[in-house]
């Protein structure tokens, strides 16, 4: 089992920048494709951005139209941790984001889900 905890969200202007972590135990996340999800009120949970790993230490970074050029998606191995860096942020940001693990060998079917963290974007 993988344990996921997030951290990071809060309220921000818009034009503003947050940066979530999201903090594995239980297994090394080394090899496991990481992800992002947000979900807003009254709406579907959504894709933000993932980090796969390419084998001999390459990673590949994915991420959904609306956040292209604003969030980087990152993972640092030593600390089991993956970071969602948030610039320009928008009021159309706002929502609960969610970190994820899929285990290796299972592409992006994501096994494991944090509790979520709230980021609020104000106008």
């Amino acid at each position: 089992q993988v344990q996921l905890v997030e951290s990071g969200g809060g309220l921000v202007q818009a034009g503003g920048s947050l940066r979530l972590s999201c903090a594995a135990s239980g297994r090394t996340i080394s090899s496991y494709a990481m992800g992002w999800f947000r979900q807003a009120p009254g709406k579907e949970r959504e894709f933000v951005a993932s980090i796969t790993s390419l084998g001999g230490g390459g990673y590949y970074a994915d991420y959904t139209n609306s956040v292209q050029g604003r969030f980087t998606i990152s993972r640092d191995n030593a600390k089991n941790t993956v970071y969602l860096q948030m610039n320009r942020l928008k009021p159309e940001d706002t929502a609960v984001y969610y970190c994820a693990a899929a285990e290796p060998g299972r592409g992006r079917t994501y096994d494991f889900w944090g509790q979520g963290t709230q980021v609020t974007v104000s106008s």
